[in-house]
């Protein structure tokens, strides 16, 4: 299976198998089978991130945005689970709690939800409902499924409006949704990615510094730090935001700081092939489902493999979701806390006068050569070289181990046996590579997921530290959020 194919699984999996046994819940239903619902509307919500081009914080709160409503949607027809905003007060009598109940309020919350989250992506949204033969409603009749869905998804949108991720923009006057009201200005002056880096350029070597670049699209662009007011954001299960920060990372002019750019800078000019490969399998960049979505087509996978069904997919999806969302928060608090230094800067600024094997005006694809320390480039693409906020800690490590935890706990099992095959030539940033296919393969969840922060070292993105604190954030957020998801759906929370 290719990248491509990979990234259209879960869809065409569920689309494929739309119909299917619903049961094994907490109430079996004994009734005809349902469309995979939740499988449908997590492939929908999706395709309104590609579509949408949102940073990575905001898929992930997106993503629990939209199965949170899902959930408390479901919860009324469950005999124990409670909702995360209204409890139980919207449950149905046992004689309502059937599978095509459950389908239409899920469906419908997920709509509302979606609209709520992605509104220019509508036509998405329209597409499944029609598809499902629902027609969008603007009930709140809790006798009705579509009501429950709606109540559901009205409750948590309300709860999520002043969460501090400023969705709708009205906490800045320029009312941009998502921007900054927190004042966060860089420490460093922006550099020209493409030319060489003089240190008076970089007057904070252990700061964050802004990257100008010519895009895909040949537009020059010097993108601000994406959500550096994410610290500020309302978490799904932890205490605050700060509960998981690491140790400060390397500091500056200490033999540390030095050494961790000395192994990128040794690391890169002698990638192997499927290092390149594991790199570039791993980005999720702009126009992809971006790494919080990554594990929900993951988790697809693990679904139609398992054959869950709506009950236990509602749950998985939850869990997952939320906990990621979380691994956003503590992710992006770091980030912004110790605002620390990508290490296209730290290269520059440290090996400025020194000729260094590395990519030239070239990039990756024409090979290694003899190179200025002050204009060292990354394993990427020059119309997308680094993503621009902070590097300590990974956000690819933090995500990942997040996903891995939940899916371990939710399975019972860290196995996975998942592969993705790499098609001949089709990297990006070394464009002749692979020379031929490589398998990419998975027996465990854990190995994913450390496969997946180390692609940040092998990409010239990340330090060890950065991957390891990353990875370890992942872990804590993973574990406290599908405790306390757990709770929701066995009634305790």
């Amino acid at each position: 299976m290719n990248r491509r194919d990979f990234l259209q699984y879960g869809a065409m999996a569920a689309t494929a198998a739309t119909l299917q046994g619903c049961g094994g819940g907490s109430e079996p239903d004994k009734e005809a089978p349902q469309p995979r619902v939740v499988i449908l509307w997590n492939s929908a919500a999706l395709a309104a991130v590609r579509d949408a081009k949102p940073g990575p914080p905001m898929v992930a709160r997106s993503l629990a945005v939209i199965h949170t409503a899902m959930f408390d949607a479901w919860a009324a027809y469950d005999a124990v689970a409670v909702g995360t905003q209204l409890r139980g007060a919207l449950r149905r009598p046992g004689a309502e709690r059937s599978a095509a109940a459950k389908v239409k309020a899920i469906s419908q919350a997920a709509y509302a939800a979606g609209l709520n989250q992605y509104p220019a992506q509508k036509p998405i949204f329209d597409q499944l409902m029609s598809q499902l033969g629902f027609s969008p409603s603007s009930s709140v009749d809790p006798a009705q499924p579509e009501g429950i869905g709606n109540l559901a998804a009205q409750a948590v949108m309300d709860y999520r409006r002043g969460d501090g991720a400023n969705q709708d923009g009205s906490l800045t006057a320029s009312g941009i949704p998502y921007s900054d009201y927190t004042g966060y200005a860089p420490a460093n002056p922006a550099t020209v990615f493409t030319g060489g880096t003089v240190l008076s350029a970089i007057p904070a070597p252990d700061r964050w510094q802004p990257l100008t670049f010519t895009d895909g699209a040949g537009m020059t662009r010097t993108p601000g730090f994406i959500a550096p007011h994410w610290r500020h954001v309302r978490s799904f299960a932890m205490s605050s935001a700060s509960q998981f920060r690491p140790a400060p990372p390397a500091a500056l002019n200490t033999p540390a700081f030095t050494a961790q750019a000395q192994q990128l800078v040794d690391l890169l000019p002698n990638l192997t092939e499927k290092q390149k490969c594991i790199s570039e399998y791993w980005a999720d960049g702009p126009s992809s489902e971006l790494p919080p979505g990554h594990w929900n087509l993951f988790a697809q996978y693990i679904s139609t493999r398992d054959k869950y069904d709506n009950d236990r997919d509602v749950r998985l999806f939850f869990a997952l979701t939320n906990a990621i969302f979380d691994a956003s928060i503590a992710t992006w608090e770091c980030k912004r806390f110790y605002d620390y230094v990508r290490p296209v800067t730290a290269i520059r600024y440290l090996f400025n006068s020194q000729t260094i094997k590395g990519y030239g005006a070239g990039g990756p694809a024409a090979g290694v050569v003899n190179i200025s320390g002050a204009s060292w480039r990354p394993f990427q693409r020059d119309t997308f070289p680094t993503p621009p906020f902070a590097e300590y800690t990974s956000g690819h490590s933090a995500f990942s181990a997040a996903g891995a935890e939940v899916l371990r706990s939710f399975t019972g099992s860290d196995s996975f046996g998942h592969s993705a095959v790499i098609v001949a030539r089709s990297l990006t940033a070394d464009t002749g590579l692979p020379a031929a296919p490589v398998t990419l393969a998975w027996a465990s969840f854990t190995e994913a997921a450390e496969e997946a922060g180390m692609s940040r070292l092998y990409g010239g993105l990340h330090f060890a530290d950065g991957n390891n604190a990353g990875r370890d954030i992942g872990i804590k957020t993973g574990a406290q959020a599908y405790a306390k998801a757990r709770r929701y759906w066995e009634g305790t929370a």
